[in-house]
């Protein structure tokens, strides 16, 4: 039986589809079988991401409403053949599922995959909780903001009213210049605010907006970081992500200068 995640943050633009397309792509890679389940209906995007959106026929409301077999609308990577996604409508006033429908979807997807991962819309309304209800474990990104951190600490909150397995956590878009200039939470302190085990740190990569999620290169800043989570993720380990060493000392203070006026 796969293991069933949902990846939320209670606040929307922290990077949530961006981060379930590349960790599904790292897991892929490692050859489990991976499926990706759009559940932010009518502003669903993961498609685009994974580079698939003229490959999409049917979507998950097309299944729940009996139109094709559920493996009729799963899309298939471009870069990996283990690795699927069920996409979301694209219309808001087709997306009424309810979270049974949805949990329906995720057992028989569970009998197929390693890995269901559901991408959760922003907010902590209907469409958190149909997500949530048919999961077994959550991811919790969030950026290190003020903000961010606030509104994932209510989601933190949230989740505790499910049975859920294990709850962790992940920052996203650090900058190692900025914390090592004061100008930015540190993740170890977003981590002890949020209270739950850490999963990983991802530095900020402006690569990410340009590429497709899969046709990742190795110089990107982010690849490592992706590779850490995923093997945190699967095998339990608890490897970190350095931002910051490059920046500090001597030399750091010159990459930092050079980091601000690029």
């Amino acid at each position: 039986m796969a293991r069933r995640i949902v990846i939320t943050s209670g606040k929307g633009g922290v990077g949530k589809t961006t981060f379930t397309a590349n960790l599904a792509s790292r897991l892929a890679k490692r050859g489990l079988r991976v499926c990706m389940l759009d559940l932010d209906l009518g502003l669903n995007n993961l498609d685009v991401i994974m580079g698939v959106e003229n490959n999409v026929v049917f979507d998950v409301v097309d299944v729940v409403e009996g139109r094709c077999r559920l493996k009729q609308a799963l899309v298939r990577d471009l870069f990996c053949n283990s690795l699927y996604l069920l996409p979301s409508c694209k219309n808001a006033d087709k997306g009424k599922i309810s979270g049974q429908n949805v949990k329906v979807i995720v057992d028989r997807l569970s009998c197929i995959f390693d890995y269901v991962l559901l991408d959760c819309p922003a907010g902590v309304g209907v469409g958190f909780h149909r997500a949530v209800s048919a999961a077994d474990e959550a991811i919790v990104l969030t950026t290190p903001t003020l903000t961010s951190v606030k509104d994932a600490k209510k989601v933190v909150g949230i989740l505790q009213n499910y049975d859920l397995i294990s709850t962790t956590t992940v920052v996203n878009r650090l900058r190692g210049d900025m914390v090592v200039g004061g100008e930015m939470m540190d993740a170890f302190e977003v981590f002890s605010m949020l209270g739950q085990k850490p999963l990983g740190i991802i530095p900020d990569d402006d690569n990410l907006s340009f590429c497709i999620a899969g046709e990742y290169t190795k110089n990107m800043p982010s690849d490592t970081a992706f590779e850490m989570v995923a093997t945190n993720l699967h095998e339990g380990t608890e490897y970190m992500y350095d931002c910051l060493s490059k920046y500090s000392g001597f030399f750091g203070n010159i990459r930092r200068k050079i980091k601000r006026r690029a």
